[in-house]
C-alpha cells in the first residue's frame, strides 16, 4: 500500500516528537494530502524511518483518534476517518462574522473597565505604615 504521508522530526524544536507526528497529519489533512479512507504508515514504518520508540508513534496515533481523525482497524492499520480543510464559502462567511462580533464584544467589555497601568498600582514598596499616636 503507498504511504501517502512521510514523516520528518525537528529534534532541536523543543516540541514532544508525539506532537510533531500529530501536527503533520493535521496539516497533511488540512491540505487535502490525506483524505479519509488512507491509511497512514504503521508504527513500525515510522520507527524504521524516523529511529524513534515505538511508543511515541502509538501515542501520536491515539491523540489522533482521540479526536476523531483516525481510528485503527486491527490487522489492518490506523486509516484517516475525517478530513480537517474544504470549508464552504459560506462556512467561512459565518465563522468571519462570529469572529468579528466576537472581537467586537470583547472590546466593547474591555472598554467599559477602568485598567490602570502597574505604576499605578499600589506597592508594599511604597506605602508607610500611619506614624504611631504621641
Amino acid at each position: 500500500m503507498e504511504t501517502l504521508i512521510e514523516f520528518r522530526l525537528d529534534r532541536g524544536s523543543g516540541v514532544a516528537m508525539y506532537l510533531q507526528l500529530v501536527h503533520q497529519v493535521r496539516h497533511a489533512l488540512r491540505l487535502g494530502v490525506l483524505r479519509p479512507g488512507d491509511r497512514l504508515p504503521t508504527a513500525g514504518e515510522v520507527v524504521a524511518q524516523l529511529a524513534i520508540n515505538p511508543n511515541t508513534v502509538l501515542k501520536a496515533y491515539r491523540e489522533l483518534e482521540r479526536e476523531g481523525l483516525v481510528s485503527g482497524r486491527p490487522g489492518q492499520g490506523t486509516f484517516v476517518e475525517r478530513s480537517l480543510g474544504q470549508t464552504s464559502m459560506g462556512d467561512r462567511a459565518r465563522l468571519r462574522a462570529d469572529l468579528v462580533r466576537w472581537v467586537r464584544d470583547g472590546r466593547r467589555a474591555g472598554s467599559a473597565r477602568r485598567w490602570r497601568s502597574p505604576s499605578h498600582w499600589p506597592s508594599a514598596r511604597t506605602s508607610r505604615p500611619s506614624p504611631a499616636p504621641p
